[in-house]
């Protein structure tokens, strides 16, 4: 076996294992938060190794003497692939916590903890309503 092959199979590994994380995360995690950090950052890191492991595998061709066009094609359309999830991932992630905590829904377990550890009452979870008012009066 080259070492090249041995190289992709550690890196799909790799990034199978990540993926693997990020499915268990969301299937575990108590809250939207913590289930789009789990979503997220291993995807991310799965997505990472993945791409990689697909370069190194076109690389290896394309030095085997394969059809070059389409090896280096395929690198190519991987790393702007991983480029675009690298962008959409934490932004889309951004917009979905944002969007959730402006509807009303906080984290649950050791957040709470900590708020309440740090200023001594839990605080209030603020309505979708009050949320309002206060962009209205800061927009006047």
């Amino acid at each position: 076996m080259n070492p090249l092959d041995i190289l992709v199979i550690i890196l799909l590994t790799i990034g199978l294992f990540f993926n693997l994380i990020a499915a268990l995360g969301l299937h575990r995690f108590p809250d939207v938060y913590s289930r789009l950090h789990a979503a997220t950052k291993t995807n991310t890191y799965g997505s990472i190794f993945i791409v990689l492991a697909v370069v190194v595998y076109a690389i290896q061709n394309y030095l085997a003497g394969a059809a070059a066009g389409g090896q280096i094609q395929l690198a190519i359309h991987s790393l702007i692939a991983l480029i675009a999830i690298l962008i959409a991932n934490p932004t889309s992630s951004h917009a979905i916590a944002r969007a959730s905590h402006r509807s009303g829904y906080l984290p649950k377990g050791v957040v709470d903890a900590m708020d309440i550890s740090i200023t001594g009452s839990k605080q209030e979870s603020k309505t979708t309503e009050d949320e309002k008012m206060e962009e209205k009066q800061d927009g006047a």
